[in-house]
């Protein structure tokens, strides 16, 4: 029997809706609508454009009914994920000022006045996070010190994918995978901190009540269309990177993994978070997975360096195709490294010359063209990988001998083969629409057409045959 859901994916760049057709037991994806997404400077505020979210959501859906209806099939359901960290603030059931974007340099504000409360060995053996300026519990803590006038009219502090179940639903709840992206969630008990958030003068009871993966939000409120009159919200692993990795595909115990796009995150799923000094000081992150897992991971940088190079240089009228770069920096031999992490690489702005800067500043020659500056990035960014994942193997203790890197960057060929060569382990690259395939097993599961587990959900994944490429470590 067939069977159709959809997945809302929603990145820092971009948003997809995607129908997702289970047949006997495998599953195949049809992307029905792709909308763009990007952070807008509202005054002195770096925000997300809500209401255009929301609306390619809506369009995205009616073109899900559309294709529903051209199967003859009801969408049993629909499950919602985006990054984490950022919220709304919503009053009397209306959104009362733009989600901030986490790339907002004043999210640094909040690091001091957070950490003149709660030093950051405090907050690390509570919620386990790696230190990230951006993470929620720094941003509501600056708005909490500057009384925000939102924040206090507020009755609900919602995440941005529990804010779009909000609005399709009328129902609130804050997902637990997301949640533990705040830093205000305590990564043992997987509840919230009262006695942290107290301490730093933010209303926790503000957020909805926390639920998990799997769970049913409610029913579609708005018209739709026919096929989606009955369609349900189901709770996903909302955090992008959580369904990213329900969906790498592989049924082996200590698996690693590397979910590649705008971020890079390096890992591998663990039944308990690692609170030690040593995991603190290599700041690594517990974030919680679906099924109550912990994601122990490094949030590194990713290929978030090289669209923002290209858009720079095509506002400069210098455009040139993404193929074309690669390979020109895949001729290039022994580029410049440079630190990838560095705070000056987050915000949006003229990310060449800061690259360029951070080149000359360790004594290498500024790179003569693109492809050498691109080859520097794709070259850092390997290097970065193969540092962080010695430290992962150190700190849990497992041996690394497959790295299954997922999402888009699985499909950058030229930095699957130095990731492969850095960290001289294979690569396994693929699929590239993990986090969709997450999302939408963990809705056929609700709908009992997988087993229970994690591992039956990565066997059907498998069975569906996305493609897989191998990559092997060269000298």
């Amino acid at each position: 029997m067939k069977k159709l859901f959809g997945a809302i994916d929603i990145g820092a760049s971009s948003g997809r809706v995607i129908a997702g057709l289970f047949e006997q037991g495998k599953l195949s994806l049809t992307e029905v609508h792709r909308f763009p997404n990007g952070a807008k400077q509202l005054g002195d505020d770096l925000v997300w454009d809500f209401d255009q979210l929301l609306a390619g959501v809506l369009t995205g859906l009616r073109e899900l009914g559309a294709r529903a209806e051209r199967l003859g099939l009801d969408v049993v359901s629909i499950g919602i994920d985006t990054w984490a960290v950022d919220y709304g603030l919503v009053a009397r059931g209306e959104l009362i000022a733009s989600p901030n974007c986490y790339r907002d340099p004043k999210n640094n504000l909040g690091v001091e006045l957070v950490h003149s409360s709660v030093d950051f060995a405090q907050l690390y053996a509570t919620s386990g996070l790696q230190f990230l300026p951006f993470n929620s519990i720094y941003q509501l803590r600056r708005q909490a010190e500057q009384q925000s006038e939102a924040l206090e009219r507020a009755e609900h502090i919602l995440m941005v994918p529990d804010l779009l179940g909000f609005f399709l639903t009328g129902n609130l709840a804050t997902e637990r995978t997301n949640a533990s992206s705040t830093g205000l969630l305590n990564a043992q008990t997987k509840q919230w901190d009262s006695d942290l958030a107290e301490r730093l003068g933010i209303p926790i009871n503000k957020f909805a009540p926390l639920r998990d993966a799997g769970e049913e939000l409610g029913s579609i409120t708005r018209s739709l269309g026919q096929r989606l009159a009955s369609t349900k919200v189901v709770l996903v692993g909302s955090h992008d990177t959580a369904s990213a990795v329900v969906g790498v595909p592989s049924v082996e115990e200590d698996v690693f993994y590397l979910s590649s796009g705008t971020w890079s995150l390096l890992g591998t799923e663990l039944p308990n978070p690692v609170l030690t000094k040593a995991s603190m000081e290599a700041n690594f992150t517990n974030e919680l997975g679906v099924d109550g897992r912990t994601r122990y991971l490094k949030n590194l940088s990713g290929l978030w360096l090289l669209s923002e190079s290209q858009r720079t240089w095509s506002e400069a009228g210098e455009t040139i195709s993404l193929t074309d770069l690669l390979e020109e920096a895949a001729r290039v031999a022994n580029p410049a490294i440079f630190d990838v992490s560095d705070p000056s690489l987050v915000a949006p702005g003229d990310m060449p010359s800061r690259i360029e800067k951070l080149i000359t500043a360790a004594g290498s020659p500024v790179p003569a063209n693109r492809g050498e500056l691109v080859a520097s990035i794709m070259h850092s960014l390997a290097s970065s990988y193969a540092s962080n994942l010695k430290l992962l193997q150190k700190l849990t203790g497992e041996n690394c001998s497959k790295l299954h890197v997922i999402g888009g960057g699985s499909q950058n060929r030229l930095l699957n083969q130095l990731t492969a060569d850095y960290c001289q382990v294979e690569v396994i690259a693929g699929p590239a629409e993990a986090t969709a395939i997450g999302n939408l097993m963990v809705q056929a599961r609700a709908a009992g057409l997988v087993g229970d587990s994690l591992e039956a959900i990565r066997a059907s994944i498998l069975a569906s045959d996305f493609g897989l490429d191998s990559y092997l470590p060269q000298s």
